[in-house]
């Protein structure tokens, strides 16, 4: 196997399926075991970390709220700041807010303004791209900071959900990396 395929097995054998979570029918994808493993938290900082370099980002986004536990130790790993993006009204003082669809209703979330600049590319980190909607008003939001998005890195990526066209059609052309396909 390649050092790849060895990091995505490893990754994949920490998360565990948690079946009717939140909800009768949902299989919850349940990524602590993956966090409570040192080796495995590490190669997924360590990988999330190259992504950074390769895309050459100047700062990690992490969305709320396992974004911030995947983002922050990528951020120090690849010697980056670390800018949370957090559900309307959580961040104290001048906020950018966008909100966006949810399957019913609708959400908002936020950046604080000054944490990023025109000179800034941003790589967004999470843990799953499901329908997109969340990492898409992420980019739109770090657009309207002025700041470039250098991509969108994930953990995995639920397909049945079809988010990926939505996301690679926000992005322009910045890359979108999912290291597990489910």
């Amino acid at each position: 196997m390649t050092e790849l395929t060895d990091i995505t097995a490893l990754l994949h054998s920490r998360i565990r399926d948690v079946a009717d979570h939140p909800e009768p029918g949902v299989v919850f994808k349940d990524i602590t075991p993956l966090l409570a493993d040192p080796v495995a938290f590490t190669a997924l900082t360590d990988t999330f970390a190259a992504i950074a370099e390769r895309t050459g980002a100047t700062k990690v986004v992490g969305l709320e709220a396992r974004g911030f536990i995947l983002g922050a130790p990528v951020a120090v790993r690849a010697g980056l700041g670390f800018i949370p993006v957090r559900k309307a009204g959580k961040l104290p003082g001048a906020t950018l807010g966008q909100a966006y669809d949810l399957e019913y209703g609708s959400a908002e979330i936020e950046v604080h303004a000054e944490d990023l600049s025109a000179d800034d590319r941003v790589l967004i980190v999470d843990d799953v791209l499901a329908t997109g909607g969340t990492a898409e008003a992420a980019i739109q939001l770090i657009h309207r900071a002025g700041a470039q998005v250098a991509g969108v890195a994930v953990l995995m990526e639920l397909a049945f959900l079809d988010g990926r066209p939505r996301l690679e059609a926000a992005l322009g052309g910045a890359p979108l990396e999912a290291l597990l396909t489910i």
